[in-house]
């Protein structure tokens, strides 16, 4: 009975039941959707206030602007090199095992009217519009609209300004703790519905795309998932092994997050979770509260690997061969175009459109149809591995900046808080 008491084998039970009741009940499994959209719509509820929280009050407690600026710029030079492994990986594991070969899609029987609104929305993205959209037009837009860079712009100046204001910044600094807390007791209660939504999340999507879609683009699916693990294996547990820690402890370590991640498919329901978790292992807030939200948007190293495989992909089924120097721009415009996919659900798909539109129609936009109906079961592979590089990204980065206490680390990653965890989500009593 303990085991049933942990969140993570409760989130396990809700996938598994919920794949159960789409493949046997599809009509029931669609109906179940109100679960998972209304448990990821309380968690996106909470995200805009607990970065705003934990950015601001670390900043302000930084006392340093210099290490502010060294912290951005040290995030950003690491998201640059991992993207940019990530990218090369999808293009090797593409060209290696060529999973579009011999589908033969026919280019006239593409359903272009279901990818119009993808098409749409990837015409209005250049690099000038994405960095002005970065300022918003408002402080209150920037949080109802929920975008995590305008909020993260307005939460970096508003914790310079506390560093700025002496005694009075102080005050305002301990309003914002106490809020903190009240925010992260929120999302404990929220916590309790995660299973409910995996559930839900999960019926719904094998009810709807079913596994018959699956056997079709099974060689796509398996892979995206093969290049994804690919990476975390031997590109992040290098980076771990040399930031001095065990990946697969990190892992462990932040278990319960995956499995959310896992059953919602959206790597934002765990991200107040992983900021908690990641200050608990020993990480400094100000650089959680940079390095976590900055690589939802700019280090999204799943996102990346699927990009470049669902490009190749297209181009193989439809038989469309692409030289190397091809495949290079192809890549170069990925790293522009990907650092606009943050945490929504579908937005690679707009990044996707967006990129082969930009090839100046070698690859015809409509293909994006060929994988509409798998794009769902690739999410989770895409979502796991951009939570664990974040992860990963802000450990290192605040062993860059000594802003790691490694005996807390250790502690952390050796399931010291593990039966602490447990009893901080007890089942509810019954009523």
């Amino acid at each position: 009975m303990h085991h049933l008491k942990s969140l993570y084998v409760q989130v396990l039970l809700g996938i598994f039941i919920g794949v159960l009741l789409g493949h046997f009940f599809p009509d029931l499994g669609v109906a179940m959707q109100p679960f998972g959209t209304g448990f990821i719509k309380l968690i996106k509820m909470l995200i805009a206030p607990v970065i705003f929280l934990t950015v601001s009050i670390g900043i302000a407690k930084m006392n340093d602007l210099k290490s502010l600026g060294r912290v951005g710029l040290k995030s950003i030079v690491y998201f640059e090199v991992l993207t940019t492994a990530a990218l090369a990986i999808g293009l090797l594991v593409a060209n290696v095992w060529r999973p579009g070969a011999g589908f033969n899609a026919d280019p006239a029987k593409l359903d272009a009217k279901s990818i119009a609104s993808y098409q749409a929305a990837a015409a209005e993205q250049s690099t000038v519009d994405f960095f002005l959209n970065i300022i918003p037009n408002s402080v209150v837009d920037a949080f109802a609209k929920g975008d995590l860079l305008q909020i993260l712009l307005f939460s970096i100046l508003f914790g310079i300004a506390l560093t700025q204001l002496g005694s009075a910044g102080e005050k305002i600094l301990d309003l914002l703790e106490q809020l903190s807390q009240a925010f992260f007791k929120i999302v404990t209660m929220v916590m309790y519905l995660a299973p409910l939504g995996a559930f839900g999340a999960m019926a719904f999507t094998v009810g709807k795309f079913g596994t018959a879609t699956l056997a079709n683009l099974f060689e796509i699916m398996v892979a995206v998932y093969a290049a994804c693990i690919l990476f975390i294996f031997v590109v992040l547990n290098a980076v771990a092994w040399l930031s001095g820690f065990s990946l697969w402890r990190f892992i462990r370590y932040i278990r319960q997050e995956l499995m959310l991640v896992l059953g919602t498919s959206s790597s934002e329901a765990a991200l107040p979770r992983l900021m908690e978790k990641l200050e608990k292992a020993g990480c400094a807030k100000p650089v959680v509260g940079l390095v976590v939200p900055t690589g939802y948007s700019f280090n999204l190293d799943g996102t990346c690997i699927y990009l470049t495989m669902a490009a190749l992909f297209i181009a193989q089924a439809l038989n469309i061969p692409l030289s190397f120097t091809e495949q290079l721009t192809l890549l170069g415009i990925l790293l522009l175009t990907s650092k606009g996919a943050a945490g929504v659900t579908g937005s690679g798909f707009i990044v996707l459109a967006a990129t082969l539109s930009a090839l100046h129609g070698k690859i015809p936009v409509e293909g994006v149809a060929l994988i509409l109906g798998v794009d769902r079961f690739m999410s989770e592979a895409r979502a796991l591995t951009n939570l664990i590089g974040n992860g990963v990204a802000t450990m290192v980065v605040a062993k860059w900046e000594n802003a790691r206490d490694d005996v807390q680390m250790e502690r952390a990653l050796s399931g010291a808080f593990d039966a602490e965890e447990d009893r901080s989500l007890p089942l509810p009593a019954a009523v």
